[in-house]
C-alpha cells in the first residue's frame, strides 16, 4: 500500500544520513559528515524558519574503526576542498551519543548505514518511525551545470559558497562515470532527503522490514523485505546496495527466496521506503531553498 506523507524519520541510505524528526514539532537532527550535498542539506534547514536545528556528528562507527573518508567526492576538507576556518562556536560538552539519545528520547530519531551498519540495523529494527530514501530515488533529482550557473549568479544566502563548494563535486560527477558526461551536473542526495521531511507529499512510499548486511563483501546493504505474500510462501526482497559510501537502489535486482519458517525479518517492525518522487517539484523545492537571500 503506497503511502504519500508521514512523521517519522527520514534516513538518507550511506555513510550519512538526514535524521528526521516529527516535523509537526518543529525539531531537526542533522547527523552527517559533512560533504557537499550533506552541507546543501544543512543550509536549506538553516532556510527554514519553522524548523528549529540541533547538529551534532558522531565521532565513529558503533563497532569503532576508522571512519570511511569520501574525499574522492567531496575534497579532503569534505567541502570541495575550499578549507573554511574552524567554527568559532563553542562545542557541546556532551558527546554525539549521549546528546543524540537525549534529544531522540525528548523527540523521538538517528542513522548511518555504510559507515556504520551495525547501528543502521539497530535502528532500522528499533521500531521506531522511520522513512528511508534510496538513491534508486535521489539519483533521479540532479541539479545542472545551468542550474548551477544560475545559483551562482542568484542573491542566495549561501549561494556563493555553495558554488564554490559544488565545483569539486560536480567534476567528480562528470568523472566518475560516462553516463553523467550526457547531462554535467551533480545529484542531491542530502537535499532530496531533507525535502522528503518538510515536503512528504512530493513522494510515495512502501511498507516493508528492513535488515542491514554487517558481515562480507555486502556490508553494509540494506533489504527490504515487502512480506507480500506470507504462510511461507515466496517474499520479494529489494536489493539496496551500496556505491561510494551511499546507498543504491537496484531495482532490477530482485531476489526470490523460499522461506521455511521464521528469517531474519520475521518479528520486526514496518518502516517506509521512498518508492516515486516528483522529480520536477522536488528540484524546484531544493533550488528555491538554495537561491533563497
Amino acid at each position: 500500500m503506497e503511502k504519500k506523507t508521514h512523521d517519522g524519520v527520514v534516513v538518507n541510505g550511506g555513510n550519512d544520513g538526514v535524521v528526521g524528526l516529527n516535523a509537526k514539532m518543529n525539531k531537526l537532527i542533522i547527523d552527517t559528515d559533512p560533504g557537499i550535498d550533506d552541507s546543501m542539506a544543512i543550509l536549506m534547514a538553516f532556510q527554514q524558519p519553522e524548523v528549529e536545528i540541533m547538529a551534532e556528528g558522531s565521532p565513529g562507527p558503533l563497532k569503532g574503526g576508522r571512519p570511511r573518508v569520501a574525499d574522492f567526492a567531496h575534497g579532503s576538507d569534505g567541502m570541495g576542498n575550499i578549507f573554511l576556518p574552524p567554527p568559532n562556536k563553542k562545542k557541546s560538552d556532551k558527546s554525539a551519543s549521549e546528546f543524540l539519545v537525549e534529544k531522540v528520547s525528548e523527540y523521538p530519531g538517528e542513522v548511518s548505514i555504510y559507515g556504520d551498519p551495525e547501528a543502521a540495523d539497530v535502528v532500522f529494527t528499533s521500531g521506531a518511525n522511520i522513512v528511508v530514501v534510496g538513491i534508486n530515488i535521489t539519483t533521479q533529482v540532479q541539479m545542472t551545470d545551468d542550474d548551477l550557473l544560475k545559483l551562482k549568479q542568484s542573491n542566495g544566502k549561501y549561494a556563493q559558497l555553495l558554488s564554490d563548494m559544488c565545483k569539486f563535486y560536480r567534476d567528480w560527477h562528470v568523472k566518475s562515470d560516462g553516463v553523467y558526461v550526457l547531462v554535467p551536473g551533480i545529484f542531491l542526495h542530502d537535499p532530496v532527503s531533507f525535502v522528503a521531511l518538510v515536503r512528504p507529499d512530493l513522494f510515495t512510499y512502501k511498507k516493508g522490514v528492513v535488515r542491514v548486511e554487517t558481515q562480507g563483501i555486502c556490508v553494509g546493504h540494506t533489504l527490504l523485505d515487502q512480506g507480500l505474500k506470507k504462510n511461507f510462501t515466496k517474499s520479494k526482497l529489494i536489493i539496496y546496495s551500496n556505491r561510494s559510501a551511499v546507498i543504491v537502489a537496484n531495482v532490477n535486482a530482485i531476489n526470490w527466496c523460499r522461506w521455511n519458517g521464521g528469517n531474519p525479518w520475521t518479528g520486526y517492525s514496518l518502516v517506509s521506503a521512498a518508492w516515486t518522487v516528483n522529480v520536477d517539484e522536488v528540484l524546484s523545492y531544493v533550488k528555491t531553498m538554495l537561491m533563497k537571500p
